[in-house]
């Protein structure tokens, strides 16, 4: 096509705020989900093709968004830079749970008043319960576990904070959770240096990479065309109407366009992205298959989802193969170095916590990017002055719930509908920009010295 008839700047790169090798493949050349599902196998965009919607990015918002349209009848095609699920969709905790925002509750009324900070919460739980519901009528396999989520005291201050707020929690999710003291902890099968829990029973555990691959399938056999190592370089208004999505060996000329990169976004693609979003570290190690001796010796024999109290917190669940799976914030660089010292720093968390397994073998680290946005809450629909483009990301470490419903969203908007699930005001909040730029990520410093202090 005759570039003078196109609006819009072609692109030749990716513009990301991190080192170059958090993007490559790096980060996941030891990540245990290798072992359990493949990557490969999508082919490759070549050549001009055409579509009703356009999807950017092959993760759960994307993979949903495909599904959902598809069965609608909707033509909906999905370019992703690497493979699908490739990032953050096939390397997370696999914690499908509340959450999605960093706001709380205090901070959603005081920006969108209590009605919507109360519908906020009731879209977590409709997330939770549409992951199942989705897991259930598509017939995956996922190494589905755990009875809800529990969430442990790293302090005694926090056990008596779970006490005053356990009417309060009931109340917003509308559902029965109960405290487990700590004298009563090691019989519940989670003896560590914790002073009480509180379990929630809304969601499970599973193998995101099964689960995300299960939504592929479903949606190319639904009719969603889908191409791995296509890296959309520009995204081209059309006159009149319509987009094209350029990658380095083909296009599709699309209707609507949805992006649906989350972490690995990029600041130019579209241009709107730019600043709205941070990309911050989560890691991951998990241990070799323990003996039923090995976990009576520390007493951790549950096999709950858990995380505990502290700002920065670890995220940590016995898988039903007997591995331990155990996560925490990354390093604020991507290099060899870096991720070393974290490699280290992890595995000294883990000893601290569960001392009984400091023999245990843990052959398993990977690292990838968690999405911020300025005001800690995702952002679902439309891209200003982009009529007919979308966008859905940020879900601040909650994607496997809230990235998959997000995709459902998108496909309703993309369709023209009002959805008719809940779609409260914080999700529909334009997010601002980040100040500093590319160099925004530096602004998670000092936030992580303060939460550090915060949790001694």
């Amino acid at each position: 096509m005759d570039a003078s008839n196109v609006t819009g700047e072609r692109m030749a790169a990716l513009d990301r705020i991190w080192e170059d090798r958090a993007y490559s493949s790096s980060p996941i050349d030891d990540c245990w989900y290798a072992d359990t599902v493949d990557l490969g196998g999508w082919p490759q965009l070549q050549g001009d093709e055409t579509a009703d919607v356009g999807i950017i990015g092959g993760g759960f918002t994307g993979l949903s968004a495909a599904l959902h349209l598809a069965e609608a009848g909707v033509k909906a095609t999905v370019l992703e830079a690497q493979q699908p699920f490739w990032g953050a969709s096939g390397r997370n905790g696999g914690f499908c749970c509340l959450g999605g925002s960093k706001l709380g509750y205090s901070g959603m009324k005081k920006m969108f008043g209590e009605a919507e900070a109360r519908n906020w919460f009731k879209t977590e739980r409709a997330a939770v319960e549409f992951v199942g519901g989705l897991i259930d009528r598509l017939g995956l396999d996922v190494d589905r576990h755990s009875d809800g989520e529990t969430m442990v005291a790293h302090r005694p201050s926090d056990y008596e904070a779970m006490k005053r707020d356990l009417a309060f929690t009931n109340d917003l999710y509308g559902v029965e959770s109960r405290l487990i003291p700590p004298d009563q902890m090691a019989q519940a099968g989670l003896k560590g240096p914790f002073h009480g829990a509180m379990q929630t029973p809304l969601g499970f555990a599973l193998n995101p990479r099964k689960y995300a691959s299960g939504l592929a399938r479903s949606a190319k056999a639904a009719g969603a065309t889908i191409y791995g190592d296509s890296a959309v370089t520009a995204v081209e208004k059309q006159p009149g109407s319509g987009y094209v999505l350029r990658t380095k060996t083909g296009s599709i000329r699309a209707k609507k366009f949805i992006v649906a990169t989350n972490g690995y976004s990029s600041d130019n693609i579209p241009k709107w992205m730019k600043g709205r979003y941070i990309p911050t570290q989560s890691s991951i190690i998990v241990t070799r298959e323990m003996t039923d001796e090995e976990l009576s010796a520390q007493g951790w024999t549950s096999n709950q989802m858990c995380y505990d109290t502290r700002k920065l917190l670890h995220y940590f669940r016995l898988m039903p193969n007997n591995r331990m799976l155990f996560g925490m914030r990354g390093a604020l660089k991507h290099t060899h170095e870096t991720e070393t010292e974290n490699k280290a720093r992890i595995r000294a968390d883990f000893d601290e916590m569960f001392p009984a397994w400091r023999h245990v073998e843990t052959p398993y680290y990977w690292s990838g990017f968690v999405c911020l946005t300025r005001d800690f809450v995702p952002y679902v629909g439309p891209i200003p002055d982009m009529e007919g483009g979308f966008a859905g990301f940020a879900y601040h470490g909650n994607g496997v719930s809230m990235g998959s419903y997000s995709g459902a969203l998108l496909a309703d908007l993309a369709q023209g509908k009002t959805p008719d699930r809940p779609y409260p005001a914080p999700m529909r909040h334009p997010p601002r920009r980040f100040p500093l730029g590319r160099f925004r990520r530096w602004l998670m410093k000092p936030a992580y010295l303060v939460y550090a202090w915060k949790d001694r």
